[in-house]
C-alpha cells in the first residue's frame, strides 16, 4: 500500500487510532478474532509489556499500547466497516465483548451494531447498504 504524502509513514493514513489499554495482548487477540486483524509490529518494554503494537484491519492501521506509568488507559470508540455486520457482531460477542446494541438497519444507509471490548473500547460495526442510501 503506497502513500502519496511524504510526511505520512507508508501504509498509514493521515489519522491513526492509538489505543492505550489494560490488557493489550487480549485486545490484540480480540482484534484478530473479530476483525481478522493482522499484527504488523510489536515493541516490548523490558518487563515484556507492550510498548507499541500495530494492527491492520482492512486498509487501516490501529496502534495500541499497554497502559501504565504516565500513560493511563483511555477507552475510545472506533467505527469499523465490515462485509457482514451480523457475523462480525456475533464474533465479537463470542470473543468476550458486551453488546451496546444489536445489528439494525439505520436511516443513514448502514447496517450497524455496537460492542464494548474487555478493555472498555466501543466498536461500532457497520456495513454500508448502498441501495438503502440511494433510496433516501
Amino acid at each position: 500500500m503506497s502513500n502519496n504524502a511524504a510526511h505520512v509513514r507508508t501504509g498509514f493514513r493521515t489519522v491513526t487510532p492509538y489505543l492505550i489499554v489494560q490488557g493489550a495482548p487480549g485486545l490484540i487477540d480480540f482484534m484478530r478474532q473479530v476483525f481478522d486483524a493482522t499484527e504488523i509490529r510489536r515493541d516490548l518494554h523490558s518487563d515484556g509489556s507492550i510498548m507499541n503494537a500495530e494492527m491492520r484491519i482492512g486498509d487501516s492501521i490501529v496502534e495500541l499500547a499497554e497502559a501504565g506509568g504516565d500513560g493511563p488507559a483511555m477507552p475510545c470508540g472506533l467505527h469499523v466497516y465490515v462485509p457482514d455486520t451480523d457475523a462480525t457482531y456475533q464474533r465479537a460477542l463470542q470473543a468476550g465483548a458486551s453488546s451496546l446494541y444489536a445489528p439494525a438497519d439505520m436511516p443513514y444507509g448502514e447496517r450497524s451494531a455496537g460492542v464494548r471490548d474487555a478493555s472498555g473500547n466501543s466498536w461500532y460495526i457497520a456495513t454500508f447498504q448502498e441501495q438503502a442510501a440511494e433510496q433516501d
